[in-house]
């Protein structure tokens, strides 16, 4: 049983918590709470370390509550959901929740592209057309208006998996150096940014200290941070551990930090490094500290001893910077429940993983809508989140016209390794185009045709686009096609879907009900199944 749970006046605060921050984070959901106009005045701005607590400038002592929203390491390079919801939705949510940060995962890749893709251009009309550093120039910007901080994670080198090291072949490590100097730069007065997390999950060959320069976390740590501090001296660097320890223990990706103590990273700006191990349940990965005898009482001293001992013999601050569940098990539970009360003693800052519902492991904060709180997690995570006032019931606001579909380029993102859904923005043109011989995943009818365009596959679903082009007027429409483990369609955008027998039917709707001669439209869905169709057989009809 967790400390806190021991001190009924503790409890009772938390049920407040919880109530509360239930209750705001309903009230974003729902629409009625819009950007605090004073949210910016509540930044702490650049943040220092003394000893191992993180202080603000006047010295004052400031937990970091972030939650990831990721999606910008992705092919996709935008944050995942802005197919669904707007930009200003999402981060109003998380402050919503009683988080004061986010942790924004990117790739190298996405910081040289020239587009995003899978942006609704109904809900994000002026997000569509920018490249992907250019959004995360308005994510930061956004995030500060909502009261958010916002921490800089090189998640991946590529978007299509995690790396072992900081470098590949394709990105060397000069070019993550490069790219760190650039982004410090670019952001060198938005004191909104106040870290950056240099490179996600070191495992594998990655070791801490021991000499080897190809592998050797602790001192491409240093290179790198020194590098950064160069260009900004004040950003906090945050250094992840390793997974293989020099006593011969292995731990989480990232997890490792038992070696830091003795060896730590010494930055010519001193007072900047902040380490930032990652922690989760057994239902990501039966750890043998799991089914030991004495889970879970036995955590706090895994923790201590992998990294808390950082924090408890005032040595350097720590910000766990992954954890994680879907909450499924009753060990998923005991695991959270002891973490919750080691970080509300220790005051651990910490960024949760995910606001995001499409995460394979652990699912996220909302719902597969977006929207709608896990109200049992943030009730969890109460006693660690800062509770939001409710406001007043405000006046219905006038209705507001709906943004038309703008049309805008969409790129098909690659395969990638990360279980996270893609999906595009409608995008209308007006210009004829002439039907196109059905081939694989096509399908033409009297006046229509239709062409399949994979996006993004997860062990639980997929993504999937459909061009529909109108070769005559089109009052309605429908494709249907055969795909065998398809159980639910949790989102469609320009058609509503459902599924009977492994067989799915989706009808135009809204925008994309009518077609004109020659209009093309690019509607698509989310499905929750346990293989993806590649190149299904499209039926299509119109009338």
């Amino acid at each position: 049983m967790s400390v806190w749970r021991k001190n009924r006046s503790f409890t009772r605060r938390a049920l407040r918590r919880a109530a509360a921050i239930v209750a705001g984070a309903t009230l974003v959901a729902a629409g009625a709470i819009a950007s605090p106009a004073s949210a910016a005045t509540a930044l702490p701005g650049w943040l220092s370390t003394n000893g191992s607590t993180i202080v603000t400038a006047s010295g004052a002592p400031f937990t970091i509550k972030a939650a990831a929203w990721f999606g910008m390491e992705t092919s996709n390079c935008a944050p995942h959901g802005l197919w669904s919801i707007p930009l200003d939705d999402g981060l109003a949510a998380i402050a919503g929740m009683g988080f004061n940060a986010i942790r924004l995962p990117f790739s190298n890749e996405c910081l040289a592209a020239k587009t995003s893709n899978s942006i609704n251009a109904n809900a994000n009309p002026g997000l569509v057309s920018l490249t992907p550093l250019q959004l995360m120039d308005t994510v930061i910007a956004r995030a500060k208006a909502h009261g958010l901080s916002v921490i800089l994670d090189r998640h991946r080198p590529d978007s299509a998996a995690q790396s072992e090291l900081w470098y590949t072949a394709q990105y060397s490590e000069q070019r993550w150096i490069d790219d760190w100097k650039m982004l410090a730069a670019r952001y060198k007065n938005e004191s909104a940014v106040i870290g950056v997390d240099l490179h996600n999950e070191p495992h594998g060959s990655a070791c801490w200290n021991c000499g080897d320069p190809a592998r050797d976390w602790r001192a491409a740590a240093t290179r790198a941070g020194n590098a950064v501090l160069a260009v900004n001296p004040n950003l906090l660097i945050i250094v992840e551990g390793v997974e293989r320890q020099n006593d011969g223990s292995s731990t989480w990706w990232g997890g490792g930090l038992k070696d830091a103590g003795a060896a730590p990273v010494a930055l010519e700006v001193k007072n900047r490094v902040v380490y930032s191990p990652h922690d989760y349940p057994a239902s990501v990965y039966a750890q043998t500290w799991f089914s030991a005898s004495g889970y879970p009482a036995n955590l706090e001293a895994v923790w201590d001893a992998n990294w808390g001992y950082l924090v408890r013999g005032n040595i350097a601050p720590v910000l766990l910077g992954e954890f994680g569940t879907k909450l499924e098990t009753a060990s998923d539970r005991a695991w959270l429940d002891a973490l919750v009360g080691y970080l509300a003693k220790t005051k651990i800052s910490y960024a949760y993983w995910s606001f995001n519902p499409n995460s394979g492991d652990t699912g996220g904060l909302v719902g597969d809508d977006w929207r709608t709180p896990q109200k049992a997690k943030l009730a969890a995570l109460a006693p660690i989140l800062t509770p939001v006032a409710s406001p007043a019931p405000q006046p219905n606001p006038a209705p507001t016209a709906t943004p038309k579909p703008t049309a805008s380029p969409t790129v098909s993102p690659k395969p990638t390794a990360s279980p996270k859904p893609a999906a595009p923005s409608p995008s209308p043109t007006a210009s004829p185009t002439p039907a196109p011989t059905p081939k694989p995943g096509a399908s033409a009818a009297a006046g229509i045709t239709a062409t399949w365009v994979p996006q993004s596959t997860w062990g639980e679903g997929y993504v999937a686009e459909l061009t529909v082009t109108a070769t005559g007027p089109v009052k309605k429409w429908s494709v249907s096609f055969d795909a065998p483990g398809t159980t639910a369609v949790s989102n469609a955008w320009g058609m509503s879907c459902s599924v009977a027998a492994g067989r799915v039917t989706c009808t135009g709707s809204a925008w994309a009900a009518a077609l004109a001669p020659g209009q093309s439209v690019r509607v698509g869905l989310q499905a929750a199944a346990t293989r993806a169709p590649s190149a299904p057989k499209l039926i299509v009809t119109a009338s």
